[in-house]
């Protein structure tokens, strides 16, 4: 089926209402001591998606509350129903934090899992799976280790520098044990995010 030639017009101007909207709410969310990591504009019939992603300055451990996304939220609504431009139309707003199953595309979101069991995708060898130690302007300082047979612990490899130009894709990889329980990390970095 052949569409219009419109819809690729109704995309730049998402991308630029989520642009615009991002200054607009950027303050507040700041407000909030978080960072602001994310502004989408879904358009739909007679109406638009907001979608607000906030997170933790990198420099910070754990997750973003629910009651600060709550405060945020209705905040961040109290300034999108003072614009003109969103106000006139109908909208509905959806605060969330990009939670453990965001890729691993930038530095901060790195910084952000140090002490977290990632998986890292290179171009030039097998995927690494281990505990993140390190973050540098170059890359990162991954401990591999491998999955232990049921009661055992992790067989652990010797940390290796992996250069972000070689990385292709990380995650963040779900643990189920008790926070400290290796001693590489702090408590409370292993816990899933809780928005």
């Amino acid at each position: 089926m052949v569409r219009p030639n419109h819809q690729q017009g109704d995309g730049a101007h998402a991308r630029s209402e989520a642009d615009r909207l991002r200054e607009l709410i950027e303050p507040t969310v700041s407000a909030h001591r978080l960072y602001l990591e994310d502004v989408r504009v879904k358009p739909a019939a007679g109406t638009s998606a907001v979608e607000v992603i906030v997170d933790l300055p990198e420099e910070q451990t754990g997750a973003v509350t629910l009651d600060t996304i709550s405060e945020v939220s209705s905040e961040v609504s109290a300034v999108l129903d003072q614009d003109p431009q969103v106000s006139a139309r109908s909208y509905t707003l959806e605060v969330s934090s990009p939670g453990a199953a965001r890729p691993l595309t930038e530095p901060r979101h790195w910084r952000r899992a140090t002490g977290r069991m990632v998986t890292v995708t290179l171009e030039d060898q097998d995927p690494v799976t281990g505990r993140l130690l390190e973050v540098d302007d170059e890359g990162v300082t991954v401990r591999p280790e491998k999955a232990p047979k049921k009661g055992m612990k992790p067989k652990r490899g010797e940390p290796a520098h992996l250069e972000f130009e070689r990385i292709r894709k990380g995650h963040v990889e779900i643990e189920f044990t008790h926070a400290g329980d290796d001693g590489d990390a702090p408590a409370g970095h292993f816990a899933p995010e809780e928005a």
